[in-house]
């Protein structure tokens, strides 16, 4: 697992949201034109998840970008690893969701954010098949707009304060095995007023929107969590991993109100770190 970079570096700033809104687009066109396309590529990694071409080629697309853009960043993608040796990476998953996007189901999103100074400053999340876009830049807030071009909105989460009366948005029961089965998380959705499975990105942008309360991801990695955790954070949120711990690379991650967090890392009962 990447651990996020200590090293003193230049901060974000607003031409680095709009270069990554820029590259949202670039994906856009080319996931767009792949999605549902007869005799797409997709092959099988050595941890049984699907790649296919598109992902290929959105995180080529993207890398040519910033080599001519940001040329002194590094850049962390899911299928091409780390690459460079600035102080400052940005953290690309170019569809997160290619189970479903494969199986041409629309929830899937390409992620990406910029990582400065040892916290993401940036994130962006565009799932072109949904018709919607999440971004956020620290201290500047978090805003949705509908594809191709709807008006910006600012995000804010749920005033839900009670278990009892909250929604949560998980994963599949199979995604717990390695916290030693799903218990913990069956106790949280029975306590719950409702609980459904948006999985992946969708889950935590929800959390953003307020449309949900509670989202759970029990497996991820750095790419997978970047973009969504400055997001949620910039709407208002709480976001760790299911030990509490702060920040994109702790393996899993649990995005809440903020109200309800400690409600529900108690219902889990995987233990808590303030760490």
């Amino acid at each position: 697992m990447n651990e996020p970079s200590t090293t003193k570096s230049p901060p974000v700033s607003a031409s680095d949201l709009d270069l990554a809104l820029r590259l949202a687009d670039a994906a856009d066109a080319i996931t767009r034109e792949a999605f549902r396309k007869s005799g797409l590529l997709v092959e099988t990694k050595a941890d049984r998840t699907p790649v296919s071409e598109a992902d290929r080629a959105v995180e080529e697309r993207l890398r040519a970008i910033l080599a001519v853009e940001r040329p002194d960043d590094r850049i962390v993608g899911e299928e091409y690893g780390d690459t460079g040796s600035g102080p400052r990476r940005w953290i690309v998953d170019p569809i997160d969701g290619t189970k479903n996007f494969v199986r041409s189901i629309p929830a899937w999103a390409t992620l990406i954010a910029l990582e400065a100074q040892g916290a993401v400053g940036v994130g962006v999340v565009s799932a072109p098949a949904l018709g919607r876009r999440w971004w956020a830049a620290r201290g500047a807030g978090a805003f949705v707009a509908d594809l191709p071009a709807g008006p910006a909105r600012r995000m804010g989460v749920s005033g839900v304060a009670s278990l009892a009366d909250a929604h949560l948005s998980g994963s599949a029961l199979s995604s717990w095995e390695g916290w030693g089965g799903p218990a913990g998380y069956v106790t949280l959705a029975q306590s719950c007023y409702a609980d459904r499975s948006f999985g992946d990105f969708w889950s935590h942008m929800l959390v953003a929107e307020g449309a949900v309360d509670i989202g759970i991801d029990p497996v991820a990695s750095l790419w997978d969590l970047a973009a969504l955790e400055v997001i949620v954070e910039e709407a208002g949120g709480t976001f760790t991993n299911l030990l509490g711990r702060k920040g994109a690379s702790g393996g899993s991650a649990i995005s809440t109100n903020g109200l309800l967090h400690r409600q529900a890392l108690d219902a889990l009962g995987l233990g808590s770190s303030n760490g």
